[in-house]
């Protein structure tokens, strides 16, 4: 019954397990958890695919705290770096906002670039890395031509080359300066300044407070500034610009939207939704190609009319079901996907991912049944109120405990375990609907596909 013949990095499924076991989401290793999110995943997949054809896309993940939005934020960070595209992420908080007099939109941007990554650069960091993919890609287009390299006629085909592509930057706002900066860069690479590469990459990261001081240390007499005002229009630029290196596009995730709901002040809090109705029909109206935005947010920050974006008739009448109500009914081609609760099969399945790879990684075979992992799962949805407000993320942390215990006390079994940390009332017989209700059909995201059984066992679970 034991599997345990997929390879998973040690490294990256011990980041997996702690990740899970604290209720952060993990920034790499989520798809071998990913359960039960296959249409969300479709849909947004598609999404990518407009994008890599040059349009733009924007996405609202509704839920509760711990229902796996920021998992399907990661799930699609993954996704989108496979299939070639730069992605950046960040969380707003206080200090990071869309809209601000003090900074807060620019530390957005500043997070968001500092993030970038690609798939030669995964954990962030990508920019330089997009910058030379780009040189040896026009390197290459040059040597191709006949040129040779180290020769003057060499430096002169790039310079044009470079000059040109940069040309086709100067129509966005801010374009003239960044493509400006762009060649500068080009200039320090060739000749290995280090220091003035270094002052490219501050302006590009939005590091300069000051134009004085982006003057002084790119050495030119009018440039301007990345800031709280002009940050969204620098972040189109990069989606060009990664476009130019090669790449399918940006994909960029903003998650903790609740934080904008809480700013108390009106005025500042309309301004941060007239910047997401900005950037809502920049994506849609097709001024913003190759840019992708998802923005991960809780139902109040979404549907509440006094503070929410339903608050700004604007953006309600862009986002609301309107007048047919899917009544039940799932509609992935809206703007807004709200994520409905695992099924319980779903989460059994979950259950049993994890148990194999708690196992995988502590190297032991598991002394969980299937019967114990059901045991469990009944226990969780016995809770008051557990059928529609029960979490991904409560289970998940109460199962590994589980796992944790067991492993390090191997006398004591899966019972003993409930009993003595004060969960008996798991063990206590349920009615007969909840066990075909929780063995039903489940679709597990793996090579074969669809499972279709009277009951889940730990041999369907793949990776």
């Amino acid at each position: 019954m034991e599997n345990t013949d997929f390879k998973i990095p040690k490294r990256v499924l011990g980041a997996l397990l702690t990740s899970l076991s604290a209720g952060v989401v993990p920034r790499s290793g989520a798809p071998y958890i990913a359960i039960g999110r296959n249409d969300e995943v479709t849909a947004l997949s598609g999404d990518l695919e407009r994008v890599a054809d040059g349009g733009g896309a924007m996405r609202f993940l509704v839920g509760r705290y711990g229902s796996g939005k920021s998992f399907l934020i990661q799930l699609t960070r993954s996704a989108a770096m496979d299939r070639g595209f730069v992605c950046a992420d960040c969380d707003l908080s206080p200090e990071r906002r869309l809209c601000g007099s003090g900074g807060n939109g620019l530390a957005t941007y500043k997070e968001l670039v500092r993030n970038l990554s690609c798939k030669a650069s995964p954990d962030g960091g990508a920019l330089p890395v997009i910058l030379s993919k780009w040189l040896s890609q026009i390197s290459a287009d040059v040597a191709a031509g006949g040129e040779i390299p180290g020769t003057e006629s060499f430096d002169r085909a790039m310079s044009q080359k470079i000059y040109v592509a940069c040309r086709s930057l100067e129509s966005g706002v801010g374009g003239f300066d960044f493509a400006f900066v762009i060649a500068e860069y080009y200039k320090a690479y060739s000749v290995g300044d280090d220091e003035r590469m270094s002052a490219c990459l501050r302006w590009l990261r939005g590091e300069y407070s000051t134009r004085t001081e982006a003057r002084s240390a790119l050495g030119v007499r009018t440039i301007s500034v990345i800031g709280d005002d002009n940050w969204y229009d620098h972040l189109k630029l990069i989606a060009a610009f990664v476009r130019l290196a090669g790449y399918k596009g940006l994909a960029v995730f903003i998650d903790e939207g609740v934080n904008l709901y809480k700013i108390v002040n009106r005025v500042s809090r309309e301004q941060n939704y007239e910047k997401i109705l900005a950037m809502y029909n920049d994506a849609l109206q097709g001024r913003a190609e190759g840019l992708m935005i998802i923005m991960g947010g809780t139902p109040q920050f979404l549907e509440d009319t006094r503070r929410g974006l339903f608050s700004y008739d604007a953006l309600k009448s862009r986002l609301a079901d309107g007048a047919f109500p899917e009544a039940g009914l799932k509609n992935l081609m809206s703007p807004v996907l709200r994520l409905r609760r695992l099924s319980d099969s779903e989460l059994l399945a979950l259950i049993m991912r994890l148990t194999l790879l708690h196992a995988k990684y502590y190297d032991y075979a598991p002394r969980v049944s299937e019967t114990d992992m059901e045991t469990f799962l009944k226990g969780e949805l016995s809770r008051a109120g557990a059928t529609e407000m029960v979490t991904p993320r409560e289970i998940i942390r109460d199962y590994l405990m589980t796992l944790d215990l067991m492993y390090q006390n191997p006398e004591a079994d899966f019972a003993e375990i409930l009993m003595r940390t004060g969960r008996e009332r798991f063990l206590a017989p349920m009615e007969e609907t909840d066990t075909e209700q929780i063995s039903a059909t489940v679709e597990i995201p793996a090579e074969k596909g669809t499972v279709d059984k009277d009951k889940i066992t730990l041999d369907m679970i793949e990776f």
